[in-house]
């Protein structure tokens, strides 16, 4: 997952927004958002090759999704980031004691982006970071670097968002998610791939032969604790595959 921006809005009568899109190789075997067999209380797409997801929610009103942090000089990973989404989707632990275990084991992942919440918080942490933020009420983008990092996509779509919060739909969250402009070389970060890397990975919808956005997800969480979730899933150079839609 390379892009997710969200309103967080405790004792609104739709408490969490999210847009996300996962980026991701296209050769990466994966299964699109649905109930997983093996794992009934919860609900996400499935990265075939680790077993982990991006982004997901359980029965029991969990919510979990992350990004990774790009930098192309950090040492292979033991673990498959996937596996901390799972594992706070299908577990019990409160969320203070998750990300505390998660602390503890961090360095056997490569950089990463956590987001997880219930009903009545959201907490996020970065494996840069030695300690897990509980957020407050706003407006947050994540993209492959801090929270709220001011990188051009993660600017523009935080902004779109912002501007539909009156009334958000799946669809309206869908189309903010779809932008194909990259941004100008002069606002480009530098994280170490190369200009032409980082004008592709530049835009909200990436689409190349071999990289980009695999997912986009829409979540409204509604504070009676019924939720509509809502995949669209592509293919090589952005090409539509399939859209799955779940209302808990």
């Amino acid at each position: 997952m390379c892009l997710i921006v969200f309103a967080w809005r405790p004792g609104h009568a739709q408490p969490l927004i999210v847009a996300a899109n996962r980026d991701e190789f296209y050769a990466r075997p994966t299964l699109p958002l649905a109930q997983w067999p093996d794992m009934p209380h919860v609900y996400a797409g499935r990265d075939q090759e680790a077993g982990g997801t991006w982004l997901g929610i359980s029965a029991e009103g969990r919510f979990a999704a992350l990004t990774n942090i790009r930098d192309p000089y950090q040492p292979p990973a033991r673990r498959s980031r996937g596996e901390l989404v799972a594992r706070f989707l299908s577990g019990s632990l409160p969320i203070d004691e998750y990300l505390a275990d998660v602390n503890g084991r961090s360095i056997e992942y490569a950089g990463f982006n956590l987001l997880v919440g219930t009903r009545d918080e959201l907490w996020h942490y970065n494996a840069n970071h030695t300690e897990p933020t509980q957020l407050e009420a706003g407006v947050y983008g994540l993209s492959n670097a801090g929270l709220d990092t001011p990188w051009p996509k993660l600017l523009k779509a935080k902004a779109a968002l912002s501007e539909v919060l009156a009334d958000p739909q799946p669809e309206t969250l869908l189309g903010i998610l779809s932008d194909p402009q990259t941004a100008p070389f002069a606002e480009l970060p530098d994280t170490g791939v190369g200009l032409a890397t980082e004008s592709l990975l530049s835009s909200v919808f990436i689409a190349s032969p071999a990289y980009g956005t695999r997912a986009s997800t829409a979540l409204i969480v509604n504070a009676d604790g019924t939720r509509r979730m809502v995949e669209r899933s592509f293919g090589p150079l952005g090409g539509r595959l399939g859209e799955v839609e779940l209302r808990i």
